[in-house]
């Protein structure tokens, strides 16, 4: 699948403003497709596993266009975005 596939597919509009609204919030960091173009990795700021998962079950692609297959802890030791 490649990115404009993304943009074609249903709910797209509404998906998309709830990811910028997660940007905004600053709950997403750092988000996009992995090579494949099927796989998502997204770097959230959350005290939990649980707040990730319901904070992403609002996504209006939630269990259609988006599973969340794995959540990780992620200690984030070096960062040169602030530069």
């Amino acid at each position: 699948m490649c990115s404009s596939d993304l943009e074609e597919q249903s709910g797209w509009d509404e998906h998309a403003a709830f990811m910028d609204g997660l940007v905004a919030r600053g709950v997403v960091v750092l988000g996009g497709p992995l090579a494949d173009e099927f796989r998502v990795v997204l770097a959230v700021e959350a005290e939990s596993e649980a707040e990730v998962r319901e904070t992403l079950a609002l996504d209006p692609w939630h269990e259609t266009h988006l599973v969340v297959a794995s959540v990780d802890a992620w200690t984030i030791r070096l960062d040169g975005r602030a530069r």
